[in-house]
């Protein structure tokens, strides 16, 4: 038995608002950043359960001051005990009668809660010795179903019409291993295209990912109309219309404005708008899906639970579900959302624009073809050639596709070394600003 002994938390942050990484037209100078924690244990062979959720700066210290009360009630547990009742744990932690009060299961105690959980699965794959998505991949239909907090959701999706699903496909699950194991999974390149690059940086940027393999491409827009139009001339100009181009407003738009300023884009071709209004405007999602097709939406990345996905898959206002593992309460949360994604048929493409976030979403779309889609046609991650070189065991992509990771456990695992130089406001990564 695995006994949960103590925990750090740490507040890492990455100065990237200085190079203008990560811009877009709401958040025009972001520091990417993870408020982390470890898991320690008393597993003979040390093994440690680390887990982050991603911001941008300001207000990192909230989501870590979080982690603490939710991190407290795990010390003394055992793993083996909490991974025999998944389902019931996650229930536990989300349920908190005080806490809860604070969301319930949004804002920054479920930011918190997704650093927590993710750490524990970390931790159960490094201790049973296999990359995240293999371990998923290796449960039964039934467990899979244990895992999953069905309040709530069950007028989207049953338990056992997740289990009709899961086992439809569990006879064929080898041969897509295989074919991960030997193809990879599609990607796409978000890092040609940040609102703050100049023109001769996207040209750049275009002409190397371009030589590198990359056949799909994501820009920012909607700052200045005018600007996008050219900014999308440009990459069309490097890219070709052979290639995949989407757009990200990153919720800028009123509704009316993102219709009208699409119009205005759509000569591009874009594959998807994402994100083109209000996070949490359902209906204001489905109006513009109605009014932009053939352009898709797609939005999820600021979905802070299975509820809101619930919700813009039966109003049918999203073409491309896109799932953050760090915004959801980690990785329980996030199946039961791939099997909605699947039963209404959209498919999963994953936020990965922040720190770990790649690290994070290549098991989890690997899971959803193994287990749960059985398909990447339409699918794809987003990657950012942004911070991996801090990761013990970074994501591979080569030719635009992820390669399935090898390495035991979540693949967020951060460089002690990273840690210590980008901890803030002491590292002295920090010293010079």
């Amino acid at each position: 038995m695995t006994r949960i002994t103590g925990f750090t938390t740490e507040d890492i942050r990455f100065p990237t608002s200085r190079d203008s990484d990560g811009s877009d037209a709401m958040n025009p100078d972001p520091d990417y950043s993870a408020a982390y924690v470890i898991f320690e244990t008393d597993h003979p062979d040390g093994h440690e359960g680390h887990g982050l959720t991603f911001t941008i700066g300001r207000g990192n210290d909230l989501c870590v001051e979080a982690i603490h009360p939710l991190a407290t009630k795990i010390v003394g547990q055992e793993l083996e005990s909490i991974a025999s009742e998944w389902g019931t744990f996650w229930r536990e932690i989300t349920g908190d009668s005080q806490l809860r009060w604070l969301g319930p299961e949004k804002g920054v105690v479920h930011l918190a809660t997704a650093a927590v959980v993710n750490a524990l699965w970390d931790l159960q794959a490094k201790v049973a010795e296999k990359p995240l998505w293999q371990l998923l991949c290796a449960m039964s239909p039934e467990e899979i179903v244990r895992v999953i907090e069905f309040r709530y959701i069950t007028d989207c999706i049953t338990p056992d019409e997740a289990l009709t699903l899961l086992s439809a496909l569990e006879p064929t699950r080898r041969e897509r291993i295989e074919t991960v194991l030997a193809d990879g999974y599609p990607a796409y390149n978000t890092s040609v295209g940040w609102i703050g690059y100049s023109d001769d940086k996207i040209r750049r940027l275009c002409k190397e990912a371009i030589a590198e393999g990359w056949t799909a491409f994501k820009m920012k827009v909607g700052r200045n109309v005018d600007d996008d139009i050219r900014r999308a001339a440009l990459i069309r100009d490097e890219i070709g219309w052979d290639h995949a181009l989407m757009m990200d407003a990153n919720q800028i738009w009123d509704v009316d404005d993102a219709i009208s300023w699409m119009e205005r884009l759509e000569t591009f071709r874009p594959l998807w708008i994402e994100e083109p209004t209000s996070p949490d405007d359902v209906l204001g999602h489905a109006t513009i899906a109605r009014a932009v097709k053939p352009i898709g939406v797609a939005t999820g990345e600021h979905a802070h639970n299975r509820v809101m996905f619930k919700q813009f898959l039966q109003a049918e206002a999203i073409a491309f579900c896109q799932i953050d593992s760090c915004r959801l309460g980690g990785v329980n949360e996030v199946l039961g959302v791939l099997l909605m994604a699947a039963k209404h048929g959209v498919p999963v493409c994953p936020h990965a624009g922040g720190v770990g976030l790649c690290e994070h979403v290549q098991h989890l779309s690997l899971f959803d073809y193994v287990c749960v889609s059985g398909s990447m046609e339409g699918r794809m991650i987003e990657y950012v050639d942004h911070l991996h070189e801090h990761f013990e065991a970074p994501v591979i992509v080569e030719k635009g596709r992820y390669r399935a990771p090898d390495q035991p456990g979540y693949s967020i695992t951060m460089k002690k070394k990273s840690r210590a130089a980008f901890a803030y406001p002491n590292g002295v990564a920090w010293a010079d600003l």
